[in-house]
């Protein structure tokens, strides 16, 4: 299962990023092996649909699942409907630490956006 998490930087240790849209990374990992890439996010700079732009990036990737801490309402629309499930994580922490959260059940699934608008 490959896991997008929104990142200030482009690996593990990097802390999520809680901008979505605008975050600065997006680091796919394999929950099974913890191999990840990095992907800088070409959106973040964006003038508008940023969050939709991003979600479509991060649904491209493959991602079955993705993990912010903060999502607005039209790129969760996105993500899911391409299917992709999304987990809220705590804004201190680190990919690393996500994603081991991920894997032990104890990140909440999102299926309302934590921000009224914007990305």
């Amino acid at each position: 299962m490959k896991v997008c998490v929104s990142a200030t930087d482009g690996n593990l240790d990097a802390k999520i990023d809680s901008r979505f849209g605008r975050c600065r990374y997006f680091v796919v990992v394999d929950v099974e092996t913890m191999e990840y890439e990095s992907f800088r996010n070409e959106y973040a700079e964006g003038m508008g649909g940023v969050g939709i732009k991003s979600a479509q990036f991060v649904a491209e990737l493959g991602a079955d699942a993705l993990i912010s801490s903060n999502i607005g309402p039209n790129a969760l629309q996105a993500l899911l409907a391409a299917g992709v499930k999304v987990f809220a994580s705590p804004p201190e922490a680190t990919v690393r630490e996500a994603v081991e959260q991920f894997r032990r059940g104890v990140l909440s699934e999102l299926k309302a956006p934590t921000q009224r608008g914007g990305v």
